[in-house]
């Protein structure tokens, strides 16, 4: 299972208001290279370049659904898991996945968190990529008390 990995400028964010969870896009995007967890936007270009937009691969990723619910205190916002499915061609390589908000726009296309699989994969045709949040709480992304 791979370990969540908030970006710093997120804590910020969420104070600012900037992710409308109940509203807002967010997505998964792979990339091949390390994340930075002072990057504050997701770039497909330089510090993120993902792989290519096709074989099963969509530019940009693919959205997450989100849902929030609050027990005795603890907030927990959970995602659908995502799933990759390559066609002839294969997707890869990649080793991080990167969720962030598509629909903000200051800072546009805010990161949230990655998670680090500790090496490159490669899907072949018809191979399948989960990409799960939580090994303890389906889907859990991260909780606040």
């Amino acid at each position: 299972m791979a370990t969540y990995n908030p970006f710093r400028d997120f804590s910020e964010q969420l104070a600012r208001g900037v992710h409308d969870w109940d509203a807002h896009t967010f997505k998964i995007a792979l990339t091949n290279t390390l994340p930075v967890n002072t990057q504050v936007s997701l770039d497909t270009v330089t510090n993120h370049p993902a792989p290519a937009a096709a074989n099963g691969y969509t530019a940009g990723g693919t959205a997450t659904t989100i849902s929030i619910a609050e027990v005795t205190g603890t907030t927990t916002v959970s995602g659908t898991q995502v799933v990759f499915t390559a066609t002839a061609g294969g997707i890869g390589p990649f080793r991080y996945a990167i969720l962030y908000n598509d629909t903000a726009t200051s800072p546009a296309d805010a990161l949230v968190a990655w998670w680090d699989y500790a090496s490159s994969i490669t899907l072949a045709d018809t191979e399948t990529f989960t990409v799960k949040f939580s090994n303890t709480t389906p889907g859990a992304i991260f909780t606040l008390a």
